[in-house]
């Protein structure tokens, strides 16, 4: 607890004496509670949350609460507001946590239930939900389907103080401005809160009817197994951003002049993919191309990536090797799927001028086609240390000067439509998603940011005007040279912005 802020600390305590005051009725003589419901729904909570401290389990268990959560709704379906608070209190002790302070996140948990579950079932008692649950025997049928009410208005009850108090957290324990604490929370908990809601209620009409408590087991187990299922599949998806994460970092640091580029590239290729109605499946592969894109650079000597002056043409030919070098680093990747072509082919051009393959117009991939014109549209609007950025719509217009020889018109036309709709900010992400401070949970301190080295021209050169941009992948000895700034072309020049755009 002492690396917990104060105000948290101050919070926590807050909600454990608001809790105790919830609970506290129950334990008056002549309450009139149901001890025995009690006692088996805090073991069977108490049951759930065990695994997750087990060694050997507790990797493979969920974390939160959430695969538990219609055995809490059934407790305040079934037993008072103060009654059922008590419920939650024991699992919510002994559950796991992943970060420090484990002790505050476990007394904060308890609390943060205890005063959830109690909020359930005031509401769920104001509606005289208890009565719809029926009993034992054919006289005693469930009241469906008003007791569908009750149980929604609980689930709501439920899902907005949970996400109430999980907000109120963030911004005390975590420093975060309170608009953004709460931004989003109940849209995303609503829904699985109901679908819990009537889980709960299954459990509680079965607990009542002629059946018996055992029968409920049969809500709990199929909810458990299809949370552990949803789990590992969340799981597995975090690793696959940790893996992205990882390269696109070992990138940045290597070549810190362009930090950030990949991320906004990744964020403008699914700019362009919305405006085109790809399925929402691949559009999560386009971000990881337009992030990966530049990551055959770790393969490029950091010696031609940060010389300062001309590259000869040996060190152009081996600039134009990086998105083969990045293709072989992602080739095992499996779940990158169409991003590798993306990786390889974002360099090729519509009339065939283009490297590493040459190929021409619908020989490109699509998702090659769409990082491309991501990539030179940040690459012309991003600010550098020797020239500002190109104004959006300027940027906009030498793509369209360049669509239908370098660039995918297509996909021109739907940059072009989605920052009509949307508008750009190259600030909005201004380094990459791991390098990003992180945001300091309870105990934790902020992480570092690697020091950048010295800004550099993306030529290799020193800024000056008139030179020509050696690797940026133009055919210089064709006469397609550029300004060093990208921006001073001559007459039918390409855009020229990095050197290994």
């Amino acid at each position: 607890m002492r690396a917990t802020p104060l105000a948290a600390r101050a919070h926590i305590l807050t909600a454990v004496v608001c809790a105790t005051l919830c609970a506290l009725p129950a334990l008056r003589p002549g309450a009139g509670i149901a001890w025995t419901t009690v006692g088996l729904l805090t073991a069977l909570y108490l049951a759930c949350e065990l695994p997750g401290r087990c060694r050997l389990l507790g990797s493979s268990v969920p974390i939160s609460a959430g695969s538990f959560f219609p055995l809490l709704l059934a407790a305040a379906f079934l037993l008072p507001p103060a009654a059922a608070a008590l419920v939650a209190i024991p699992g919510s002790l002994v559950g796991r946590v992943e970060h420090a302070p484990a002790t505050a996140r476990r007394i904060w948990r308890a609390a943060q239930l205890a005063l959830t579950v109690w909020a359930a079932s005031c509401v769920h008692g104001l509606l005289g939900g208890g009565a719809t649950l029926g009993g034992p025997g054919p006289e005693r049928l469930p009241d469906f389907p008003y007791a569908l009410l009750p149980a929604c208005a609980a689930a709501l009850a439920f899902s907005l103080v949970l996400t109430a108090l999980d907000g109120s957290i963030l911004a005390t324990a975590e420093r975060l401005p309170l608009r953004h604490a709460w931004s989003g929370l109940l849209p995303r908990s609503l829904g699985p809160h109901l679908v819990h809601g009537l889980a709960g209620l299954m459990m509680a009409v079965l607990w009542r009817s002629s059946y018996g408590p055992v029968s409920a087991l049969f809500v709990l187990l199929p909810m458990y197994i299809s949370c552990w299922i949803f789990s590992q599949y969340h799981r597995e998806h975090a690793a696959h951003r940790a893996t992205i994460r990882a390269l696109v970092q070992a990138v940045d640091i290597k070549d810190t002049y362009t930090r950030g580029h990949s991320e906004r590239v990744g964020r403008a290729s699914v700019l362009i993919a919305r405006e085109l109605g790809m399925a929402e499946d691949r559009l999560e592969v386009l971000r990881f191309a337009g992030i990966l894109h530049d990551v055959g650079k770790l393969c490029v000597p950091t010696r031609v990536l940060r010389k300062d002056g001309p590259l000869t043409p040996e060190e152009r030919r081996v600039i134009e090797l990086h998105p083969e070098y990045g293709h072989e680093i992602v080739r095992g990747i499996g779940f990158l799927g169409e991003a590798r072509a993306a990786i390889l082919h974002h360099h090729e051009r519509l009339d065939g001028s283009g490297y590493p393959y040459g190929l021409s117009g619908r020989e490109i991939p699509e998702f090659a086609r769409v990082v491309a014109v991501a990539d030179a549209f940040d690459a012309m609007t991003s600010t550098r240390s020797y020239r500002r950025g190109r104004p959006v719509p300027a940027a906009v217009e030498e793509l369209k000067r360049c669509a239908g020889t370098q660039f995918d018109p297509q996909m021109v036309r739907a940059l072009a439509r989605g920052l009509d709709r949307h508008g750009w900010s190259t600030a909005s992400t201004v380094v990459t998603a791991d390098e990003t401070v992180p945001v300091p949970r309870v105990g934790e301190g902020a992480g570092a940011v690697p020091r950048p080295v010295r800004p550099r021209s993306p030529d290799g050169l020193e800024p000056a005007a008139g030179r020509a941009v050696p690797g940026d992948g133009l055919d210089v000895a064709g006469g397609r040279a550029a300004a060093a700034d990208g921006f001073g072309l001559a007459p039918g020049a390409q855009p020229s912005v990095d050197r290994t755009r």
